[in-house]
């Protein structure tokens, strides 16, 4: 399928996201961030160090980090399922019929410790 027709699949929040992710992922947006701290931090000493200057600070940062929560947390299932869905091809594709990797997803962490240490020591073992 086409870069382009998936993208004419995918929902409003979906493609805001992945737009906003990649976006907001660049370096010049991370220096602009700087820059605005440097701005807010020089103008410090002209406001008086006033409530209202702390305020503008912490209530912005709050709801820049409360929105990105949600941005990162819908590209990362998105990218963590498609991830899955390759790995399952390959697999298909090996003839790798092992349900436990199948669904490992499904797995508590101790059980996927377990998991990969015997996949580990069967990799030690010569054939």
């Amino acid at each position: 399928m086409s870069n382009e027709r998936s993208k004419g699949n995918q929902d409003f929040f979906t493609r805001f996201t992945t737009k906003t992710a990649k976006v907001l992922g660049h370096a010049w947006v991370f220096a602009a961030a700087v820059a605005v701290l440097v701005i807010w931090g020089l103008s410090g000493p002209l406001l008086g160090f006033s409530d209202t200057w702390q305020l503008v600070i912490n209530t912005s940062t709050t709801i820049v980090t409360f929105l990105m929560v949600f941005i990162i947390q819908n590209t990362q299932n998105r990218d963590t399922a498609a991830l899955h869905l390759k790995l399952d091809a390959v697999m298909r594709e090996l003839q790798i019929s092992n349900a436990k990797l199948y669904e490992a997803e499904e797995e508590g962490e101790k059980e996927l410790e377990r998991e990969r240490h015997r996949i580990e020591e069967q990799a030690r073992k010569p054939n």
